[in-house]
């Protein structure tokens, strides 16, 4: 027997804590791994021993999303791949911009991982003469100055801005006004965007501080 995952496709619960959703997000991942080596069932044990969780923390999130568990048995994968999916927006294709081909930019192009959790790059931008008209990881490099005009044509939901921080407030209010939903900030500023839009940042510099903070303090 395994744990069902009952059908709330139209049931996604929206008020989920950030710690969860980041949890969720790994669970997402291993589920997987898991089902490309053909494993259908998981207790919540093992799935949190694959992300460094207890299987209380496991049980409380899972249980958010309308899962139901018994003590013994397993979830099935592809369920909570299914559910997680639809939770999290991997159950919809999101068309996602990329604005900056620098080296962080090109291995996000190359990264093959987007495309299983929904997400289509469907154009990248820069400034770069030696960038512009070449093809990374299937997607062509255009010209800044086509941002506005592919945009318009085909508004995409999502970005990826990975430019310089002294231009990041300036393309990221562009992509708003563009219609953009969501901003994905590498760039080691602020974004001041209007409530409605969703932003996440990625300081790697401030990861890597709260790295060594980890490391130093023994923890």
């Amino acid at each position: 027997m395994t744990e069902p995952v009952p059908d709330h496709a139209n049931d996604v619960p929206t008020q989920i804590p950030q710690p969860a959703v980041g949890r969720l997000s790994l669970y997402f991942r291993e589920l997987y791994r898991l089902r490309d080596s053909e494993i259908t069932t998981i207790n919540s044990k093992e799935l949190g021993k694959l992300v460094n969780v207890s299987s209380p923390v496991v049980r409380r999130d899972l249980s958010a999303l309308g899962t139901i568990g018994q003590r013994g048995v397993g979830y099935s994968v592809d369920a909570l791949i299914e559910r997680i999916g639809q939770v999290l927006g991997s159950g919809k294709q999101w068309e996602v911009v990329l604005v900056g081909v620098g080296s962080l930019g090109d291995a996000l192009l190359r990264y093959r991982g987007f495309s299983r959790l929904g997400f289509k790059l469907t154009a990248a931008f820069d400034v770069d003469p030696t960038r512009i008209g070449s093809t990374i990881g299937g997607v062509e490099v255009l010209d800044a100055k086509e941002l506005e005009r592919v945009v318009t044509a085909a508004p995409p939901s999502l970005a990826i801005l990975a430019v310089p921080a002294d231009n990041a407030a300036e393309v990221a209010t562009l992509l708003v006004k563009l219609g953009v939903s969501g901003i994905l900030n590498f760039a080691p500023t602020t974004l001041k965007l209007p409530p409605r839009i969703a932003v996440v940042n990625v300081d790697l510099a401030s990861e890597l501080q709260r790295l060594a903070f980890a490391v130093q303090s023994g923890k």
